[in-house]
């Protein structure tokens, strides 16, 4: 193609809100145009480095037996309502009516619309099981879209969904989709990290995300400097640096050397700093009490401490039954913090938050501060495994300025629940092999679920087995954004002039850039174009009336793995017996150095590492 003949709106300046590398070399190499805040146009030479990345996934998706389907962008409401996610997606969710009034969803993600599909044609147990996918596009009502596509409001991600009679055959397809994910990425130039995850609002048993390192990454991760694993914050665990005790026997004897509890008066005092510095000691030595309100708790809570006489209801036909609200003291060693996206999933709440002064107040019949899980009997008490390992502790005793000593897990507090809701950080221990975990940030890629039977039970899907009795099939869910997938090759592949674009996905594989587009240089271009087109290259031509050096700025910054430039000076190059023996100057985007090539031999150079490359 002839660069004349396209449409690539290079830019010497930088957007003035592009923060990260992808932004603003998509910007400057005419591959993107906003047309609104997290939205973006995608121009020709963008569109086909686009292209190059789905036509991977397609081909990777296709090798394990996934089949590309087509729904549609736009999704009646009432599957969404079915899911019991039409409220619980919040302002995030693009709601839409149409003329008769009737509620439709632009779409931000596809467990309803393929479960719809697939409830309506699944009968036997014969069909199953059956993955689909698709490539379409996603809305997404973003607070803060952010850093060019990499989080827009609109975008395109690759959905596979899978439906299975039990876990065994769920788990074999996961692992199937994991491999490919690791293929896709591999053969895209990227360098990514799988960690486990949180299910977060998808729901399901078990999930693994696929990152990339960024420095302005949304997700913080925690990595062993002994082994290979690696966890997203939301779900990261450690070693613990104590002996837990789960049994009251257990419990005794770890008090039996302990004082008595005993209240203290301790004066204008309720932070654990201030009580740190009062009682000359460390926050180690504290248990931390906070309430938290929960939003549609799936726990049975109906002899929870507090709970008795919560109202229970129905999201939808089939959905589990849910509290729309109730509040837990979550307690925690004092040098530790809370994390709630574990313990969303602990409680199987779609939010938690902690709770209003006025509600803690209520709950703990005391101002804030000096909450404690001591006989608390408004509300149940969640404690952290760590708690479970202290004796001798100072806590809040339920009271204006008064805090308890000596107090002991087991002697003088229960826990209605216990559980693992800490958050983990750098320099805690790895759960695997104990070795010290360090911190990275990172941006997700893609996102592997073990959905269960979340979506196909409240949507109502079954199928008759061998016996002719119904079933409800598990599921699996396996997501891919392309947008931050292209925009991810960028943040890894490129310089100080541009981007370096690998092979897989470049936009084209060749610029041949001609010093003056006219006499024997247009004849040789124009040759040598016809060549690598006929090896199956894909080629640029840059035939325009401008300045050599204006031609190859824009071929560096656009990223083209390889460069022909044809001059008249090389052309006319002679041999050392004084035979005509005309040449090319190549160089490969990722090296600094070029290297001359005799013209007859040049194409077949580069298309023999162009296929190498490819092959990878």
């Amino acid at each position: 193609m002839n660069f004349s003949h396209t449409f690539i709106p290079t830019l010497r300046e930088v957007p003035g809100d592009a923060v990260i590398a992808s932004h603003r070399l998509m910007f400057r190499a005419g591959m993107i145009r906003k047309l609104s805040n997290g939205l973006f146009a995608y121009l020709p030479l963008g569109l086909r480095s686009f292209r190059k990345v789905e036509n991977i996934i397609r081909e990777e998706m296709n090798a394990i037996g996934s089949l590309e389907i087509k729904p549609t962008v736009v999704v009646p409401g009432e599957l969404w309502k079915e899911s019991g996610r039409w409220d619980a997606m919040g302002d995030a969710l693009l709601r839409v009516k149409n003329r008769q009034g009737a509620d439709f969803v632009v779409s931000p993600t596809a467990e309803e619309a393929f479960t719809g599909i697939v409830r309506d044609e699944l009968s036997s147990y014969r069909q199953l099981p059956l993955s689909l996918y698709q490539i379409n596009t996603k809305y997404r009502d973003e607070i803060r879209p952010r850093y060019g596509v990499m989080r827009g409001r609109e975008f395109v991600m690759k959905d596979a969904y899978s439906y299975h009679c039990d876990d065994e055959s769920l788990d074999e397809h996961y692992q199937a989709q994991g491999r490919a994910y690791r293929r896709i990425f591999k053969r895209c130039g990227l360098t990514v990290i799988p960690v486990k995850a949180d299910s977060g609002a998808m729901g399901g048993s078990g999930s693994e995300e696929f990152m990339v390192e960024s420095e302005v990454g949304d997700n913080t991760l925690l990595l062993c400097k002994s082994c290979d694993y690696a966890a997203n914050v939301e779900k990261a665990e450690c070693k613990l640096d104590y002996s837990p005790r789960f049994s009251q026997e257990m419990a005794d004897r770890a008090a039996e050397n302990i004082p008595p509890m005993e209240k203290i008066d301790t004066p204008n005092v309720k932070t654990i700093d201030e009580l740190c510095t009062f009682l000359e000691t460390d926050a180690k030595s504290f248990v931390k009490t906070l309430i938290y309100r929960a939003v549609n708790v799936e726990l049975d809570l109906s002899k929870a401490p507090g709970c008795e006489k919560l109202a229970k209801h129905k999201a939808s036909p089939g959905a589990p039954e849910t509290y729309p609200e109730a509040f837990f003291a979550v307690a925690i060693r004092g040098d530790l913090d809370v994390n709630e996206v574990k313990l969303a999933a602990v409680l199987k709440a779609s939010e938690v938050a902690l709770a209003s002064d006025a509600d803690v107040e209520r709950i703990t019949a005391a101002p804030v501060g000096f909450a404690g899980p001591v006989g608390l009997p408004a509300a149940p008490v969640l404690l952290d495994q760590t708690v479970t390992g202290m004796n001798d502790a100072v806590t809040g005793a339920l009271e204006k300025d008064r805090h308890y000593i000596h107090a002991c897990y087991g002697r003088d507090f229960n826990a209605w629940l216990t559980a693992d809701v800490r958050t983990v950080k750098a320099g805690d221990f790895c759960p695997v092999c104990g070795g010290e975990l360090y911190e990275k940030k990172g941006n997700e890629l893609g996102h592997i679920f073990k959905l269960g039977r979340k979506y196909t039970r409240s949507m109502g899907v079954s199928y008759l087995d061998e016996n002719g009795k119904s079933h409800v099939p598990t599921m699996g869910c396996y997501g891919i954004g392309l947008d931050r997938t292209l925009a991810s090759i960028i943040e890894e592949h490129h310089d100080e002039q541009g981007i370096v674009w690998p092979v897989s996905s470049a936009p084209f594989h060749v610029i041949i850039v001609p010093i003056k587009y006219q006499g024997q240089v247009k004849d040789v271009c124009n040759a040598l174009a016809a060549e690598l087109e006929t090896a199956g290259l894909e080629v640029l031509l840059d035939d325009r009336d401008e300045r050599a050096g204006v031609k190859f700025n824009d071929a560096d910054l656009i990223g083209i793995p390889w460069r022909i430039v044809v001059g008249d000076k090389n052309l006319a190059a002679v041999s050392s017996g004084g035979t005509p023996a005309p040449k090319v100057e190549l160089k490969r985007r990722s090296e600094k150095e070029a290297h001359l090539a005799d013209l007859d031999k040049a194409a077949a150079e580069i298309a023999e590492d162009v296929r190498a490359c490819l092959a990878c």
